[in-house]
């Protein structure tokens, strides 16, 4: 399913695709929807305007501290690649695309050391762990990613590293 149908999205699409937005967006967006998210206590992130969003509370690789990090996400109905605007998804797909940038986002590596996490999703907190896509896997859910938002093809072409896509699910 392709990203809901929302004015100026073909706009946004092609903006995010540029190299300036992948050097101010990680900063300015990530900020922003934690300032909503804790204002509007979970309900809201303006990310989630455009894509489906999260809230990841994962523990630091290294450090062993919880971080709070809004993420774009793509809610699956059946824990396959078949994504839904459902309000109860069974799964999410988390794509590292790290706006194009060429390091993968820190959160991915703490996802591979602490795979047990938990999810603010439209203001519900949700125990979740986190499974690392490969092969076939990761094939199809990258096949669903880049219909459901087209952005995450130039963000693959501009960097050298695979883009990680994890798979969550309720504990």
């Amino acid at each position: 399913m392709a990203a809901r149908r929302v004015p100026g999205v073909r706009l946004v699409q092609k903006v995010s695709s540029t190299p300036m937005f992948a050097r101010i967006a990680p900063h300015l967006i990530p900020a922003l929807d934690r300032v909503v998210h804790r204002l509007t206590r979970g309900k809201v992130l303006l990310s989630a305007q455009m894509l489906p969003g999260i809230i990841l509370t994962v523990r630091g690789a290294r450090s062993g501290v919880e971080r709070r990090t809004p993420l774009a996400c793509m809610p699956e109905e059946s824990g396959g690649a078949g994504t839904t605007q459902s309000a109860d998804p069974v799964s999410w797909i988390l794509i590292g695309s790290n706006f194009g940038r060429q390091d993968h986002p820190a959160w991915t590596a703490n996802l591979r050391a602490h795979p047990d996490a938990e999810i603010s999703w439209k203001g519900e907190d949700i125990a979740v762990t986190a499974h690392l896509l490969d092969g076939e896997e990761r094939d199809a859910a990258w096949k669903a990613a880049v219909a459901f938002w087209p952005p995450y093809v130039t963000y693959q072409e501009r960097v050298d590293r695979e883009i990680r896509l994890f798979r969550i699910v309720r504990r």
